[in-house]
């Protein structure tokens, strides 16, 4: 089989999931070069750009595995199921309603070629085939609010939370296969456990103190409903100093506009108590660029956030209607020139206060998850990243690094994109 991911960490988790869940059954992934059998397919809808890549890559598949059964699920089989139902070449439709039985809906409808259990790699070694260190694992879906712009509620629908037995259950069986770096996503992350009398915290001190991963990392995290013991999780080391928070815009009126529920003092105070708490925090957000009503005014504020907070990465893209969505509906649409200057001006502050991060790790000592070993033969450098989520280029040690080491490296330049370091020892 081959899986495919377009989208939100979320939509990785899942199919890690299905991974696991089809090995199994028998049914193992496909090697390089080789034919496959079945084909899944997780798409995105959350703009009219990832409905477009995720129809190409539909036709990409068909193309380059004529012969195999083709699953279709995500947020664009939710919005087009009936539309994807009726194309050639899909042999089944799996709602996000029903993402969590896939499998077990693909075996009672398709006939698939199964194999015995035991001839199957084992879940960590899939994971590792496919060139992946780090698991995402989802632990909530759905979300109760509704920004004017996503279309996301209506493809995902309510929020549900997995019990924190099983969550813990998942990491650690991946643990013992060898997993040593672990993401918590969900589509409303900090809404973790409203539907089940818990909460973010609680899930992550449970993580924390029931199993023995060694890297516990946060996925996208809407800056409000989080818990207000959070901030001294971080004390524990294993918990990595990187979140990123979407932010949007940095005007108030657009916020509002937006339906957003931090507005631009509270984010600022946000990212100011998440540093006290661990200094090292690295913060990366998203910011819609061309709102509709956003004026000078607005766009100024926006700049204005992004120098104060000073993040080290910005998702910016420029606003385009979302049929669907509320915001598609409102007035003052911003030109496309416009935009296009204010992503430019958006860019280059980005790039400043990205240099400015890379440039204060000059000088330190930090462990590194090796996910491409050097090669001296091939002047290859090994890279990774930092526990706060910066990319890092570092020098071979005498004996080889394996892919999935923790590597010790000290940071001894920047080249503008990535930090470059000597390893000076592995484990």
């Amino acid at each position: 089989m081959r899986l495919h991911s377009l989208g939100c960490r979320l939509n990785e988790a899942e199919l890690e999931e299905w991974a696991e869940q089809f090995r199994r059954a028998g049914i193992q992934l496909a090697a390089d070069g080789e034919g496959a059998d079945l084909v899944v397919i997780n798409t995105c809808a959350v703009t009219q750009e990832a409905v477009r890549k995720s129809r190409k890559l539909l036709r990409r598949a068909q193309r380059d595995n004529p012969r195999a059964r083709l699953i279709v699920s995500g947020c664009l089989a939710a919005l087009e199921a009936e539309a994807l139902a009726g194309e050639s070449g899909v042999d089944l439709v799996v709602s996000n309603a029903d993402k969590d039985r896939l499998v077990e809906i693909a075996r009672a409808t398709l006939t698939l070629p199964l194999m015995p259990e035991s001839a199957t790699a084992g879940g960590a070694e899939a994971l590792f085939a496919r060139g992946r260190q780090r698991a995402f694992v989802k632990v909530q879906d759905g979300c109760r609010y509704n920004c004017t712009f996503c279309i996301t509620t209506r493809a995902r629908g309510e929020e549900r939370s997995r019990p924190i037995a099983q969550v813990v259950s998942v990491i650690d069986r991946l643990t013992r296969q060898g997993v040593r770096e672990v993401a918590l996503t969900g589509v409303h992350l900090g809404g973790y456990g409203h539907d089940r009398g818990s909460d973010l915290g609680e899930l992550i001190a449970a993580v924390l103190a029931d199993t023995g991963i060694e890297r516990l990392r946060l996925g996208s995290l809407e800056p409000w409903d989080l818990p207000d013991d959070f901030w001294g999780l971080f004390a524990d080391s294993r918990l990595m100093p990187h979140l990123h928070l979407p932010v949007q815009s940095g005007s108030d009126r657009v916020l509002r506009r937006m339906a957003r529920r931090c507005k631009r003092e509270a984010f600022i105070e946000l990212v100011t108590a998440g540093r006290a708490a661990r200094p090292e925090l690295n913060v990366t957000t998203d910011v819609i660029v061309g709102f509709p009503g956003e004026d000078e005014d607005d766009w100024r504020e926006t700049l204005s956030l992004v120098e104060t907070v000073g993040f080290g990465h910005i998702h910016a893209f420029a606003y385009s209607p979302r049929a669907g969505t509320l915001a598609a509906t409102l007035p003052g649409r911003v030109d496309s020139a416009t935009k296009r200057a204010r992503s430019q001006a958006l860019q280059q502050l980005a790039a400043t206060t990205r240099t400015e991060l890379l440039r204060q790790q000059h000088g330190s000592r930090v462990e590194v998850l090796c996910e491409q070993a050097p090669d001296p033969a091939r002047n290859l450098p090994g890279q990774g990243y930092t526990p706060n989520y910066l990319p890092v280029r570092f020098t071979a040690l005498p004996d080889p690094i394996d892919t999935n080491a923790l590597v010790e490296v000290e940071i001894t330049d920047d080249d503008g994109e990535h930090l470059l370091g000597q390893a000076i020892r592995a484990r």
